[in-house]
């Protein structure tokens, strides 16, 4: 496909999507590598995930009101459940966070399987629509976005273990819709891993970085014609190693020159 001919009304809000995204979840991402449960977003986002396929199933409209309810409740639901093991099973909350993971990937399974459409809904959910965003969708979920990070920003390490895992559910809970699944564990983690040697201005490059990987992930799905979701997360993953070594380098040379 010819980048050129591709609609600016398709690509701006797709990459605003994805800029939306990574404003919240490079910090988030940050505090999950520090606490060692780096598949958290997985288990909370398929969670939710059966939220939305629970209310499909009722036959709400997919975009309406009433999904996005029942994808937070069910995000929330399976936040406090997290936050509970992680003050009672701390020594295996990273098993655990597994187990719930294969629980909502499972039970995703079991409620399409009498959907016609379940494959195309599964689809949907771990790769997601990044192309067909609606402009005016995004309004409200920047709003939102916009009010996570004046709560994180704002209390910083005095926000409580259950308000991390509240703010955090309602993030996921959005952008698993916006994105899919797997774009949302790439934003999550790759930046802020990828970064994690950084001393100083770790935060920026990070959001840097995801802007990049969404920017370049978005021109070359649509140069190849290949699908957006997967395309950006191979884009994301291949800047983060690129960054990473060269973090490496740097601190192997000053590591050098201080011997």
């Amino acid at each position: 496909m010819n980048v050129g001919a591709v609609e600016l009304s398709i690509l701006l809000p797709a990459f605003a999507a994805g800029l939306l995204v990574a404003a919240t979840h490079v910090p988030l991402g940050s505090q999950v590598l520090a606490r060692g449960i780096v598949f958290i977003d997985l288990a909370i986002a398929q969670i939710a995930g059966c939220g939305v396929l629970l209310a499909d199933q009722f036959g709400f409209e997919a975009q309406g009101i009433a999904v996005q309810v029942a994808a937070l409740i069910a995000a929330l639901g399976g936040a406090l459940l997290l936050t509970w093991t992680e003050r009672v099973f701390a020594d295996v909350q990273e098993a655990v966070i597994g187990v719930v993971f294969v629980l909502g990937a499972t039970g995703s399974v079991l409620l399409l399987a009498s959907n016609v459409h379940g494959g195309e809904h599964l689809r949907d959910l771990l790769v997601g629509q990044i192309l067909w965003v609606q402009p005016l969708r995004l309004l409200w979920v920047a709003a939102v976005y916009a009010g996570i990070l004046a709560i994180w920003f704002g209390m910083g390490s005095r926000l409580p273990r259950a308000g991390f895992y509240v703010l955090f559910a309602l993030a996921v809970t959005l952008s698993v819709q916006l994105v899919g699944l797997y774009l949302v564990f790439a934003t999550l983690i790759v930046p802020p891993l990828a970064t994690r040697r950084m001393t100083r201005g770790r935060l920026p490059a990070a959001w840097a970085l995801a802007a990049a990987g969404y920017a370049g992930g978005l021109w070359l799905s649509t140069a190849a014609d290949l699908p957006s979701g997967p395309v950006i997360v191979w884009a994301l993953v291949v800047l983060g190693a690129v960054v990473d070594v060269a973090m490496r380098r740097r601190v192997v040379s000053a590591q050098t020159a201080a011997a």
